[in-house]
């Protein structure tokens, strides 16, 4: 039984780390390619070592365009990730804790409709949300990507932190309320330190996808010099005459690196968070 068991074992690894390699290879692919010659990358496609290693890419990726650095579109996308992303963490969490904790007429009425916003695709939101961001003015600047994201416009999270406050005892908000506690000092001071998992899990999430909005940054940013890195990487491809890919890719690969070390970082907090968010709701 030992000896079948551990035959299952060895041929479960195997199929796993074969389909593991087969998800990462295009990544993988991108990263080696980054350190060949951008001339040789798809004379040498079917190679996934470089016959000579260069950091040509790196460095003349780094340079930019038009005398703006690289460093510029990663300041970009730094500035809009982090604003966005505190944004949406506060003003998701205490949506969350009202719907869960406050008790009103509708109330059930309005968490259906947190729920159906989840099921809107973005695209049908394009047009109606660019005339009224040109109305305000808001074309050409981070606005649109910014403010939006302050009043919880995205259900996945409210409806994650839901899930996580539902779970937490009532008995402790009445002890806060015998002690003078109002709605919000229970938020702050009950309710915010229990759900640090959510937080985390969604603060990750809201990141990556900040980090990732490319559709957003072409929509409404105009000027080169305010691009965040998922827009600036386009400028490598030129239809016209030749494109740098090999600086293209050595950008993508160093861009990814935020989001990869966030994830390593968090990891703990976004399984505790997504689990435990799962079970209790």
């Amino acid at each position: 039984m030992q000896k079948k068991r551990r035959i299952q074992k060895t041929i479960y690894y195997i199929v796993v780390t074969v389909i593991g390699f087969l998800m990462i290879y295009p990544l993988l692919w991108m990263i080696m390619s980054s350190f060949k010659e951008t001339n040789t990358i798809f004379t040498t496609a079917s190679s996934l070592i470089p016959e000579t290693f260069t950091l040509d890419n790196y460095i003349n990726g780094w340079k930019g365009f038009a005398k703006i650095t690289f460093g510029t579109f990663f300041k970009n996308s730094a500035f809009i990730a982090v604003i966005a992303t505190i944004g949406t963490v506060i003003s998701s969490s205490l949506v969350a804790f009202g719907l869960s904790r406050c008790r009103f007429r509708g109330r059930r009425l309005l968490f259906g409709a947190v729920l159906l916003t989840m099921m809107v695709p973005a695209q049908v939101l394009m047009v109606p949300q660019y005339l009224w961001y040109q109305k305000l003015g808001w074309v050409g600047t981070y606005m649109p990507l910014i403010v939006p994201y302050c009043f919880a416009i995205q259900g996945f999270f409210v409806y994650l932190m839901y899930n996580f406050i539902e779970a937490i005892p009532k008995e402790l908000d009445e002890a806060a309320k015998i002690d003078g506690c109002s709605y919000f000092g229970i938020y702050a001071r009950i309710a915010t330190p229990l759900m640090v998992p959510s937080l985390v899990t969604a603060g990750i999430f809201s990141f990556i996808w900040r980090w990732d909005d490319f559709m957003s940054a072409l929509l409404y940013i105009n000027d080169a010099e305010k691009y965040p890195v998922c827009l600036a990487l386009k400028l490598f491809t030129d239809p016209g005459s030749t494109s740098d890919y090999g600086a293209m890719f050595a950008m993508s690969a160093l861009s990814i690196l935020p989001v990869l070390l966030i994830f390593v970082f968090f990891q703990k907090y976004l399984v505790e968070g997504i689990s435990t968010s799962g079970l209790k709701g």
